[in-house]
């Protein structure tokens, strides 16, 4: 799975303006921006009141965060991976946790597998997971067949009774990681607080995945960029932009984070289904949905399965479209895209 502790593959890509000038018959637009996840967060906005929304984003950061995050010790994740009981009890209160868990079963089913939350035990062998950054020095295949007895979305099940979920691990230790997920959801729910506070014209933008409603400072579409997917590749580095409307945006690629064993590289999209770092020729992947969880954990999804089978499932699936970027064996870098794909005209 993609490791949302990482890089931004996207750039913001509208005339900046004075965040507080006033465009013609509109509000002032303002920025906040701070950290979040491992990444970045920031947030363009209009709001008529000019108020200071950091503070609520704040909270509901801290509050996500404390549901999803691997990396604090007493998250409601954590406890889930840390504990040794096959059966347990969370409370339905737990609503990022449970909207996860949720999506990722529906995303799972309909990606056949490639889409597994937990593959957590084989991201952490890698060395891309939650226990720390441990590049290996050598593959051992008997472990990795090992820790695949502990992967599988198809050996949890849940029900609810009253106020609680009842989750039961068909096989102990079975542990989840939802960070090629959760950033998207996070955008969403930045993007619901938002709009709790009847802000509608916004992007938000978390590490690179990012949701747009309304219309920019220009009284326009929003307008991002696919960066290209090359080693030092600068975020201005940009392959080709796309305009948003009401939709959003992420991209996994594989160019950034990795690292070679005997000279061997090996990227931190592992398969689920192998054990292994997938290798392909697809360099990166970028996903437009109606909301950015969909299209964070689709980027995943077409890491893992490949440039063709990636968008044949998309093409199949309705209101998303995708961006590959891809090698072939000269070294060259060519793009395929859906046929409802559209690229910027400006």
């Amino acid at each position: 799975m993609r490791h949302y502790i990482g890089v931004s593959l996207l750039a913001l890509l509208f005339s900046c303006t004075n965040p507080r000038e006033k465009t013609d018959n509109a509000s002032p637009y303002l920025n906040i921006e701070g950290q979040t996840m491992g990444t970045y967060y920031r947030i363009t906005y209009r709001d008529e009141q000019e108020r200071d929304i950091q503070p609520a984003i704040e909270k509901s950061l801290f509050e996500l965060n404390a549901e999803l995050s691997t990396y604090i010790d007493s998250s409601l994740i954590s406890d889930f991976n840390q504990t040794s009981k096959t059966d347990l009890s969370i409370p339905l209160s737990a609503r990022h946790f449970m909207a996860n868990l949720n999506k990722s079963a529906e995303i799972y089913r309909s990606s056949n597998g490639a889409f597994d939350p937990t593959v957590a035990p084989l991201v952490n062998y890698w060395g891309f997971g939650y226990t720390g950054s441990k590049p290996l020095t050598q593959v051992d295949s008997s472990k990795i067949d090992s820790l695949l007895t502990l992967v599988g979305f198809s050996k949890l099940n849940w029900t609810t009774r009253g106020e609680q979920v009842l989750i039961r691990k068909q096989v102990p230790g079975i542990k989840l990681d939802f960070n090629a997920i959760a950033p998207g959801y996070a955008v969403d729910e930045l993007g619901r607080v938002l709009e709790s506070m009847q802000i509608y014209n916004y992007l938000i933008d978390i590490g690179g995945e990012m949701l747009a409603k309304g219309t920019n400072p220009q009284g326009e579409d929003w307008v991002v960029g696919i960066t290209t997917p090359k080693e030092g590749a600068e975020t201005t580095d940009i392959q080709t932009t796309v305009p948003l409307q009401d939709q959003a945006l992420a991209t996994s690629g594989n160019y950034r984070k990795y690292y070679s064993i005997k000279g061997e590289k090996y990227s931190h999209t592992i398969n689920p289904r192998t054990g292994f770092p997938e290798r392909s020729n697809l360099l990166s992947a970028t996903v437009i949905a109606p909301d950015a969880m969909t299209a964070d954990a689709y980027a995943t999804v077409c890491m893992v399965m490949g440039l063709e089978k990636g968008l044949a499932l998309i093409e199949s699936l309705p209101n998303l479209e995708a961006y590959f970027i891809y090698g072939d064996p000269k070294g060259e870098m060519l793009v395929k895209y859906t046929s409802g794909f559209k690229k910027s005209e400006k």
